[in-house]
Parts: structure tokens; sequence; C-alpha cells
């Protein structure tokens, strides 16, 4: 199934229609702005939907025939219908419950046809309260959101309407409705009508309009002819014209900013990663919002005016998970309302000898989730970037002291080729040369750097392929039944198959050492190097690296024997593992470290970590680190930190992240993709193999794309990554243009029209490229049906590639 598309037309104008409560008069109202807009545009479609209705089936006729009876010529619509009269959830007890995407795509196909008639309004009514649930028990304020309607309010007159309207107004607002304006029935006893304009006014710039009330209903034949006449002279009422006036001018001017942000931002932003004199505006995407794995991107203006029915905005998955922090969907309402209550408790307080519980709380959860025997203590900071920096001034004031070095000497790290750490002057000293930080003037790389060998699916089969100048060293490439087999460091460890490795890096470092080279932590990215290509890393050699450097105290400096028993302490080196990008269930599992069976001294976390919200990083080192910094003299501790260090809203919604995950986790939310034997084997080996390495993308896809040799190089999967290596004439790398062609027909995307009957409905994929390595991400949250249709899509570009 296609994803749900928002209700976004250049011609058509479509407003949902909500109430602060039940019996506000959400029929009233949008009968009297059906009938107004009728009369108004003469030479426009006008139409009312009700996607959802309960009570007996005569009174959803009489809905019906009420808006045809008072607003003749309106096309008019019910959905669902259920006979008991109580909220949609009860009342759908014991019959067919449509899922809320099978809702919201039936609510699409209407408006999909109202569109195609032309130039017109449309006006959906919810039932009930904004919180009232929808038939499987989705508020309805969380089951429509996708749909990005702009919203009329309807606000409660009666006594206590006033905390009602405010309330539902504030639950639209925190889930990104943009409510457009308040209508009241004027009531001169409790007057909430003027405290409305007062009170929205002043605080948040909306509108509110008012009609009078309807006459009292009854039971008699004149009730109709009274209704009547109350609907003819409302809605040629001033009040009422201007209010749709308003709408209009809305609709008008979101279409319109939305058409000139491309040129707008091109004159004015200054982007990353972006070589501006190559790009131009039609480069650029225009986000209108985002809801679970999809952004809602604008689809550029027709040139013909026969194409304005077409719609305006289009699905588009995040296939970066914005950039790598992207875990709990787009829109999460449970880590808003975390966010806002920490900003609405605490706004932001300064950190330096203070405590609040967010950041106790996450502190205790992550070290607790962990599970490490070395980490306990947790340093806060603004980003990866910034948190890898303090890993390093940690990690290199330890070995110092301990090694009895100057302050003034020139101390390196020990990396992987490719590894990248973040964009800060500190942290690019970090990495080896290369396109991102050979250019910038006070770069200084700082270390030395393995190549190591990778892991690709090469025309179905695992294989460890070896840089051509490790081969001499380490032998030929190596291929495997799984990429199980291929984790499974304890077997291959039984076989001495790390023996090799770990000669080829004594080696290594004995030749850079003996040159009066000084290393003072071993810094790498655990399986998965991310900027530096995408490259999934053979985890037998990192773990190979870490047990050299740990057990190589004499090897860093000869008058220092093995260091302190203490398992728990830090031997040889500190260990930093950078798990900004590969940990918190990225590759499938709470630490990636738990891969290579070892712990780090000094771990640094972010972008999962607030579930793609709001920037944080913790950097988590052990005790051993810590005592490092202890002194009589204040200028020995860590003099780091940031004004935002600890910042309760981030804490608070990282706290919130990590509970949502590690329940996920707990329930077995991941089981369908840990139950299908998606890593490949062959030689008719069957079962599961590990269970806890998985993915998202389905072995039969990867195996596929594997054979596409013709183009692709090869590919793996873990957890929700998903990277193509792609053949590449000009080479390997970030400067390479081999994976454009790939990208850009999944940019072009699905679907040739606007799912009215037509054609189907358009969706593509938003993705990013490494040189020649496309990838695509899902979330945490992804589902099976839209890995299936991305899956579908990624065959259809390859084979026109």
């Amino acid at each position: 199934m296609a994803p749900v598309h928002p209700l976004l037309w250049r011609s058509l104008r479509v407003f949902q229609v909500y109430g602060a409560n039940t019996d506000v008069g959400k029929t009233v109202f949008t009968t009297a702005l059906c009938r107004a807009a009728k009369l108004t545009w003469t030479r426009e479609h006008t139409a009312f939907l009700k996607p959802v209705s309960t009570g007996p089936d005569d009174e959803a006729d009489d809905l019906c025939d009420h808006v045809e009876k008072h607003a003749p010529g309106v096309l008019r619509r019910t959905l669902l219908q259920y006979d008991l009269a109580m909220s949609p959830h009860a009342a759908a007890k014991g019959k067919l419950v449509p899922s809320d995407v099978d809702l919201l795509s039936k609510v699409r196909q209407f408006a999909s046809r109202v569109a195609a008639r032309g130039p017109g309004w449309l006006f959906v009514e919810t039932a009930g309260g904004v919180h009232s649930p929808g038939p499987s028990g989705t508020t309805q304020a969380d089951l429509y959101a996708p749909l990005r309607c702009p919203v009329v309010l309807v606000a409660d007159s009666k006594l206590g309407g006033i905390s009602l309207t405010i309330s539902a107004f504030e639950s639209l607002k925190l889930r990104g409705y943009d409510v457009e304006t308040i209508l009241v029935f004027r009531d001169d006893k409790y007057d909430n009508e003027q405290y409305f304009r007062d009170y929205f006014t002043k605080h948040h710039g909306i509108a509110v309009a008012s009609l009078p009330p309807p006459p009292p209903k009854t039971d008699s034949d004149a009730d109709t002819v009274i209704m009547s006449q109350y609907y003819e002279g409302e809605s040629e009422s001033t009040a009422t014209r201007k209010i749709l006036d308003h709408l209009d001018r809305r609709h008008r001017a979101r279409i319109g900013r939305l058409d000139s942000m491309r040129s707008d931002a091109y004159r004015q932003i200054w982007y990353p990663f972006t070589q501006h004199k190559l790009s131009s505006s039609d480069n650029i995407v225009v986000i209108d919002s985002a809801c679970g794995d999809f952004f809602q991107t604008l689809v550029p203006k027709p040139k013909r005016a026969a194409n304005m029915n077409q719609p305006a905005l289009q699905p588009s998955f995040d296939g970066s998970a914005s950039w790598w922090t992207q875990g709990l969907g787009h829109g999460s309402p449970s880590l808003t309302m975390s966010a806002a209550y920490a900003a609405g408790r605490y706004g932001h307080v300064m950190f330096a000898g203070a405590i609040h519980e967010p950041a106790l709380a996450l502190a205790q959860a992550l070290l607790h989730g962990m599970k490490s025997s070395r980490l306990t203590r947790v340093f806060y900071s603004d980003n990866g970037s910034t948190g890898v920096e303090v890993a390093v001034k940690m990690a290199l004031r330890a070995a110092r002291l301990r090694y009895g070095w100057a302050a003034s000497t020139d101390i390196g790290i020990i990396g992987l080729k490719g590894g990248y750490h973040g964009d800060t002057i500190g942290a690019m000293d970090c990495a080896e040369p290369s396109t991102y930080n050979e250019k910038i003037e006070w770069y200084n790389g700082r270390g030395v750097w393995f190549e190591y060998p990778n892991v690709k699916c090469v025309r179905g089969q695992w294989a460890i392929e070896l840089p051509g100048a490790l081969k001499a060293d380490l032998g030929d490439d190596q291929t495997f039944g799984s990429l199980s087999d291929v984790f499974d460091l304890d077997a291959r460890r039984s076989r001495n198959k790390h023996r090799a490795y770990e000669k080829y890096i004594e080696r290594t470092l004995s030749s850079h050492l003996s040159n009066g080279r000084k290393f003072g932590a071993l810094l790498m990215e655990p399986v998965v190097v991310g900027a530096g290509g995408m490259e999934l890393v053979d985890p037998l050699f990192q773990r190979a690296l870490v047990d050299v450097v740990r057990r190589s105290a004499k090897l860093f400096d000869a008058r220092h024997g093995p260091g302190d028993s203490d398992p728990a302490n830090w031997s040889g080196l500190p260990v930093i593992f950078d798990e900004v990008f590969t940990g918190l269930y990225r590759l499938g599992r709470l630490t990636a470290s738990s891969f290579l069976g070892t712990e780090a001294d000094i771990s640094v976390h972010a972008k999962l970590l607030t579930g793609g919200l709001v920037p944080l990083s913790t950097t988590l080192a052990s005790e051993s680190i810590f005592k490092a910094f202890e002194s009589d003299d204040k200028a020995d501790a860590l003099l780091h930190g940031h004004s935002y260090t600890a910042h309760p809203v981030g804490c608070q919604v990282a706290l919130e992240s990590m509970r949502q995950m590690q329940a996920m986790e707990e329930r077995g939310d991941w089981d369908w993709a840990k139950e299908s034997d998606w890593s490949g084997r062959l030689g008719g080996r069957t079962g599961r193999g590990n269970a806890e390495l998985w993915s998202i993308w389905p072995w039969d896809l990867l195996n596929w794309v594997s054979n596409q040799i013709q183009c692709v190089a090869g590919t793996w999967a873990l957890g929700s990554i998903l990277a193509i290596h792609m053949k590449a004439a000009d080479g390997t790398g970030y400067k390479s243009n081999a994976a454009l062609k790939l990208q850009a027909f999944l940019h072009d995307g699905d679907g040739d029209g606007d799912g009215d009957g037509d054609g189907e409905i358009r969706w593509n994929i938003h993705s990013r490229v490494l040189g020649n390595v496309l990838y695509i991400m899902g979330s945490q949250k992804t589902t099976q049906d839209d890995v299936a249709e991305i899956a579908r899509l990624v065959q259809r570009a390859l084979v026109a590639h």
C-alpha cells in the first residue's frame, strides 16, 4: 500500500473541522460554511466529508440529509457508520475495524475525486472532540495528523468551554496542526466568545469569529423550515463571508509560501555539505511537514493550468532518517509531550554544580542499559562531534598522566581509514586527510589510521574483502555462509582467524612507535564506518585492534608494565567507541560494541539518543578515566562545557526515546525482522542463526541487489541500514558520482497520478549518497509493508540503471 498522502491541492481548499468537545456545533458551522462557499464561489465545487459517524444508520442519513437540505448541491459522504451512539472505538467492537492507514486512504480517495472536479472547497468534519478515539482506538488528533489539513476549531460556548477549548487547541498545536480560525456560538450568559477573542488574538494571533446559535431543535415539521431560514441568513451574513475569505487567503498564502521557498532559500541559506556553484534552486526539497517515516514534500508547480488539480504535496520516505537521528517517527506525540513537559517545568537551567531529574535519570538509564563493567560516569554535551572531542580530551589526559608525558607532547590517536568523527576542529584532527578536512586551514591530522577488511554481499554470498595493500599480509578475500557466520567471533577466534590480524596490527604500530610517535587513544566507530563511506567493517578486525592495544602497554611506553590489573580499568591505551551513529539500536542492538564482544573505556552517544527531535550527546567514561582528572589544582579538571549542557528538554526527550526503544525490544516489535532468515544461508542450511543479528531489509532484496553485477559492487544491511555500493568508473569515495543516477530515480518516485482512478498515488524516496554508495535508513518504527514498497522501488531503479 502506498504511504498516507497529505491533503493539499492548489485548486482545492481543504479544511478539517475539529470540535473542542462533542455537541459544540461542528455540523452547524460546517453546513453554514458549505452553503456559503457554494453560494459565493458559484463556478466551483463544494464538498462535505464525515470520515466516521456513530449512531443508528438513519442518523448518518440525517447528517448527510441535513447538509443536502440546508446546503443543496454540496457533494457529501460518510465513510464509516457504526450503529451505536458512542465513541467510534467502542461502537466498532465486534465489527470490521479498518486500520488507521486504510481509513486515511479512504479519506484521501474521496478528496482526490473532489480535487479532480476542479477548484473548490472540502470540509472534513471529525467526530466528538479532538481526542475522541477513532475506530482503531487512536485519538483523532493523532489519527488525522498525517493529512496535515489546516483546522477550523469549533469552540465550546457553554460553562467550562474555555478550558476545554484551550486544551483542544494546545493538543492540536503540539501535533503540528495549523489552527486557522476559532468559531464559536454567541452566548450572552457565559460570553466565552470575548475571552476567546482576547486570548487567541493576544497569545497566538488567531482570528476568532462567531455566529448566533441555531434555534432550539423541535420534533415538529417546522424544524426544517426554521433551520433553513437560519442557514439562509447566516450563509449570506458578513461574518460567514469573512470566515471564508480568511480561509481562502490562508490557503493561498500557504501555497504561495511553499512555491517561493526554493528560490528564497537558494538566495539566503548556506547549506551544509553543498557546493553551491554546482547546485540550483531546483535541487532544493521543500518540506511542508513530516509524519512517521515520511516527509511531506512540495511537488513543483505545474507549468500547465490543466494540471493545477494535481496534488501540491507528496509523501517522501526519509531515507537518511533525517541524517541518522530519527528513530521513533517524525512528529512522535510522546517525544513532543516529553519536550513540552521539560520546557514547561524547567526551560533551560545551568548544569555546573547542579542536577535536575531528567539529567540524572538519563545518566542512570544509560549506564544501566549499557550493562558495561567499565562505564560509570556520564558527561553531557551538545552533539556527536563535541561528544567525541570530550572523549579525546579524557583519553589523552589519562594516557599522558599514566605514561608521564609532558603536556606539550604531540600525542596522536589510532583509528581506521575513512573513520570520521565530526566537523569541529578537534574531532577532524582525529581523522585521516580526506575530502572533508584536507582543505580546512587549521586541520592537522594527528594519528595513524589502519586500512581494514570490509564486508559485503556479492552475487548472493557474504564476502570479507581486503584492500589490495593488505593482501600480502592477510591473504585473499573470504566468503561466508551467512552474515551471522561473519559475526560469530567466538567461532572464528577458535579457528585462530584473528592471529593474522593481530600480527599485522602489532607490526604496523611497532613501526610507527619506533619512529618516535606517541598515541593516547584508540578511536573508532564499532562495526560501521559511517560518513567515511558506509562501510561494514569485519568485526574480527576491530576486536583484534582492541585486544592488541589493550595488551600492549610496553609497546606504547617501554618503561611501563601491563598497568592496573583491575579489568574495569583501562590498559594499553583508552579505547573510545564512537557510537554516535551506530549505537542505540541503529544496528539492532542498544550498543554496537556488543557485536565485538568487548567494552569501551569511553563511549560517545548522540543522534538516536533523542529519537531525532533535539540535539544532545553523552560521553560515558570509566572510573579510571574519571580519576585521571582528580587533583588539588582546579586547572586539572575537565574544563569543558556548553551553555546548554544537559538541557532538560533534551534529557527528558532522550529518556523517553530510550524507554520506548527498550520497550519495543522487550515487546518483540522487531520480531518480524528477526524471524526472517534475512542474512542468507548457503547449501540448504536453515534456521534463524543469531537472532540478535537482524535487519529490517529482507534477504530477498539483498540477494537480488547483490546480483546486479553490471552496476552494483556489493551491498549489506544491518539493523535499519541498507547500503548499496555502486561500481564507480570515477573511483570510490566522497567525490564519486556513481550513485547519483540511482538517487535520481528514487527521487522521481513511484506512481504517475493522484490516486483518483487515473493513476497511482505518487510518492518517492528522499535519500543521500556518500560518493559511490547510496544508503537507505529506516527508523526503529519502519513497518514491514513500507519496507516492501521501498524494496520494490529500489529494484525498479536498479533495473532502469
